[in-house]
């Protein structure tokens, strides 16, 4: 999809890593209809993948739906749903980056992914109560498998807003890394699955899950 000449999803692939890019960084990478559904295609596609690492320009990773849309009804779309659902349906290592805030339902792809990584300035939120609707389904149960459900239930009905310090200590997120090298981290962790033969890292996930 494109917005003044610019492909607000961009995906590079190279060595076997392919990466995705939210790139409406004007708009805190807050998410459309069309962008979801373009997530939505590549995640289906990537299963050719060694690995898949989402990111986003700027210093945002996404601050949800975009505002116009999620006031027409995206931000209560089973289209999140499809996405995540798709990501973690993938065999091949999933890495979110987070370069940036993660707000609202784009938690929902990061959650899916096998690991995350977040910039020290990151905040974490996911403001349903405030908005007046449910979470989409899948994302309380992952949220509770990596942070217990009194955390989750501090996120998702206490309103609490979270630091990337306190999102690596309660486990949300794996790793710390400065914006300077935090694709580079991304990278490094995705080396030795690339490297491996592809069973024995399809494998491993599958013993994971």
């Amino acid at each position: 999809m494109q917005a003044g000449g610019l492909d607000l999803i961009t995906l590079n692939k190279a060595d076997g890593v392919w990466t995705v890019t939210i790139n409406r960084p004007e708009k805190a990478n807050s998410l459309t209809l069309e962008m979801l559904t373009e997530l939505v295609e590549i995640a289906k596609s990537a299963s050719e993948a060694r690995a898949l690492i989402l990111t986003g320009e700027g210093k945002v990773f996404s601050a949800g739906a975009d505002l116009d849309e999620a006031r027409a009804g995206l931000a209560i779309s089973e289209i999140w749903e499809r996405l995540s659902g798709a990501i973690a349906a993938l065999p091949c290592l999933t890495i979110a980056a987070l370069n940036g805030t993660l707000a609202g339902g784009a938690m929902g792809m990061a959650l899916a992914c096998d690991i995350r990584i977040a910039v020290p300035s990151a905040k974490f939120f996911y403001p349903v109560m405030e908005l007046g609707f449910l979470p989409q389904p899948s994302d309380p149960k992952r949220m509770s498998a990596l942070i217990g459900p009194a955390r989750t239930k501090l996120i998702l009905m206490g309103g609490q807003k979270i630091t990337a310090q306190e999102a690596y200590e309660f486990g949300l997120v794996e790793r710390l890394a400065g914006s300077d090298e935090l694709m580079l981290k991304a990278l490094d962790l995705c080396a030795d699955t690339v490297a491996a033969d592809p069973k024995i890292a399809l494998g491993i996930k599958a013993l994971c899950s």
